[in-house]
């Protein structure tokens, strides 16, 4: 079911988003979830092996650096240091986002 989403618009979880993609695939829900999990799963290996997903006309799918930096616990107001890590960034595709400013 569809609900809310705070800016106004609607969002969908991930059984719902499975549910509807297995319609346009004309799959079994089942067949839909393995298929999606696939995807995710081959995309984060490639990550994880430091290869850069490209997938035309849709988006790339690369691993960010980002550094060291000083926080603060909001639970005590504590400093503390937030280690450097990896994070996965999407960038989508200029004719992707066109599809949406027609």
């Amino acid at each position: 079911m569809l609900e809310k989403y705070e800016n106004g618009g609607k969002y969908m979880n991930k059984s719902e988003f499975t549910r509807a993609y297995a319609d346009k695939l004309g799959v079994t829900i089942k067949v839909a979830e393995k298929n999606l999990s696939y995807l995710i799963d081959t995309i984060t290996d490639c990550l994880k092996n430091g290869e850069y997903v490209h997938i035309s006309g849709f988006a790339t799918f690369d691993l960010k650096d980002k550094n060291a930096r000083e926080g603060v616990n909001p639970l005590n107001g504590e400093s503390l240091t937030i280690p450097a890590c990896k994070a996965p960034i999407v960038k989508f595709s200029k004719s992707y986002k066109e599809i949406f400013n027609k």
